[in-house]
């Protein structure tokens, strides 16, 4: 099975709570989310032979919230899961470039690939990356306290990778730019070495 459509299974938890919070009580919506969420980690692990690490943190923060929202009554806190994702998310791609540590380019030695881009851009990516987690965490929280279910759902499900395409996008041309001026460096230093080594100690 195609690894694409996870991210079509990943949809589902936050369309059903919509659909029963628009037609059931808040818990059966609960309870619907936090079962079809149990059910997703389950299908992960049956067909692709492992739980990658963002599911597993979903998994998590999905039974902390579950629980509290049934307690309180109030669905808000169920919601809430994409706000903490992308907190703890951002917070620690931050964490580790402050140490001098790129996920990015370590997910990369162990895949063995080599990357084609100069580290300095790697890490430009990766703080960009950490700051659309945050800043895509909060507005998931701002929808989930101050907007309607079915605006939550639609920017926890197909509206968050027409989000992520667009910052892709422009990261492309950022990528681009940076790529393009290091080079414009390089050949500059280049020139200039090839001047000096032709003028001589006495030009």
């Amino acid at each position: 099975m195609k690894k694409n459509n996870l991210f079509l299974i990943s949809f589902l938890p936050a369309l059903l709570y919509w659909y029963l919070e628009e037609t059931q009580t808040v818990e059966i919506a609960i309870i619907g989310g936090l079962s079809l969420a149990i059910i997703e980690i389950i299908f992960e692990k049956i067909f692709f032979k492992h739980i990658h690490s963002i599911s597993k943190l979903n998994f998590i923060i999905i039974l902390v919230l579950g629980p509290i929202s049934l307690i309180g009554h109030d669905g808000v806190w169920f919601k809430l899961q994409p706000f903490f994702t992308g907190l703890f998310l951002s917070g620690f791609l931050i964490f580790n470039l402050r140490q001098g540590k790129s996920l990015m380019l370590t997910m990369m030695e162990d895949m063995e690939k080599k990357a084609n881009i100069p580290e300095e851009i790697m890490t430009k990516i990766e703080y960009h990356l950490a700051y659309f987690l945050l800043f895509n965490g909060i507005f998931m929280g701002y929808l989930a306290i101050y907007e309607s279910t079915s605006r939550w759902a639609f920017f926890k499900s197909i509206g968050f990778y027409i989000v992520f395409a667009v910052f892709l996008v422009l990261e492309i041309i950022i990528i681009r730019r940076e790529v393009k001026k290091i080079m414009l460096e390089q050949m500059h230093s280049q020139a200039d070495m090839l001047h000096t080594h032709r003028g001589g100690p006495f030009d």
